[in-house]
């Protein structure tokens, strides 16, 4: 079993940039990445909107250099998914990987969400050369051409009002045939001249070629009708899930599974912080989570400090069995 001051669960932007933070305070932070660097943000193809980088850069390409940047003041990056982890007696945590035990000291909760698929042929294959669960990252690629919104609560409409800033034009297409988002949003969007709606349908397949998307193909869910949609972009706003099954009722969740915190990213359990999208179920962006993990990790070295004695006399005790 390792002894580590800091254990970071996530290796997306939150997690990177805290490991960054707490790696310059001398806390050696070990960030356990999962099975893909970067989470969500390594299957961007192309990211605009992040400060710093005028030309854009591929999310492989940032998540990379936010690892180097980390691993150059002292992070330790382990591809290893958490399997299990026991907060109940305080700290140090205990934590459990497929490949490893430790016992932390503070533990910074970065390990995301992710959005719902339609799980559909062709949905896996063209992401990121067609398909997209982010309008404001990559709603810039489409500009001027015919896409598509699969979903019909506040985010697709929300996100598909955005897109008509790029796109010619954008198609909601709905299983139901009337919408769940609010009425403001529905106004906004029925008066929009770029939005039109199919109603009462599924996406059953995403089709394309080498150059991306070309069509779906849709079923009407009441007539069981099928037809080709032809389409050169697919927006997919049916919902996220937050990654906080291995966690059980050891952390305080909101109505929709997310991690609460305070202004400081401090969970109900002291000694350990979340930030990016484990928490945040509003902005979703890539300079949000750098904030927020930036904050998260400046908490855990305030915090680490702030006990450092009570933490000193419990290494100094001797383990059980000895």
């Amino acid at each position: 079993m390792k002894k580590e001051r800091v254990v970071i669960i996530g290796s997306g932007p939150a997690g990177l940039t805290a490991a960054l933070y707490t790696a310059r305070a001398q806390l050696a932070p070990v960030v356990i990445a999962g099975n893909q660097l970067g989470g969500q943000v390594a299957i961007t193809h192309e990211i605009e909107n992040y400060p710093g980088f005028p030309d854009g850069l591929s999310g492989p390409e940032l998540v990379e250099r936010m690892k180097e940047h980390a691993e150059n003041f002292g992070a330790v990056v382990e591809f290893d998914l958490v399997e299990n982890v026991d907060f109940s007696s305080g700290s140090p945590f205990y934590i459990k990987t497929y490949g490893e035990e430790y016992l932390a000291d503070a533990v910074i909760v970065t390990i995301g969400a992710d959005p719902r698929k339609l799980g559909v042929p062709g949905e896996e294959e063209f992401t990121g050369t067609g398909v997209s669960y982010c309008g404001t990252c990559d709603g810039f690629f489409f500009r001027g051409k015919d896409i598509v919104v699969v979903g019909g609560g506040d985010s697709a409409l929300e996100e598909g009002l955005f897109l008509t800033r790029f796109a010619t034009s954008v198609n909601v297409i709905h299983r139901r045939d009337e919408l769940r988002a609010g009425i403001q949003l529905q106004t906004r969007a029925f008066n929009n001249e770029k939005i039109s709606f199919t109603w009462n349908s599924v996406v059953e397949e995403i089709i394309g070629d080498e150059n991306g998307v070309n069509a779906l193909r849709l079923k009407n869910v009441v007539t069981g009708e099928e037809t080709i949609h032809p389409t050169e972009g697919v927006f997919i706003f049916i919902g996220h899930d937050p990654n906080n099954a291995v966690f059980g009722d050891q952390i305080a969740l909101n109505e929709n599974g997310y991690i609460i915190t305070d202004q400081r990213y401090r969970t109900n359990v002291e000694g350990v912080f979340a930030a990016g999208e484990i928490q945040d179920e509003i902005w979703r962006q890539v300079a949000t989570s750098v904030g927020q993990g930036t904050s998260a990790a400046m908490s855990a070295i305030q915090w680490l400090e702030a006990n450092e004695e009570h933490l000193q006399a419990l290494d100094a005790l001797p383990a059980v069995g000895d």
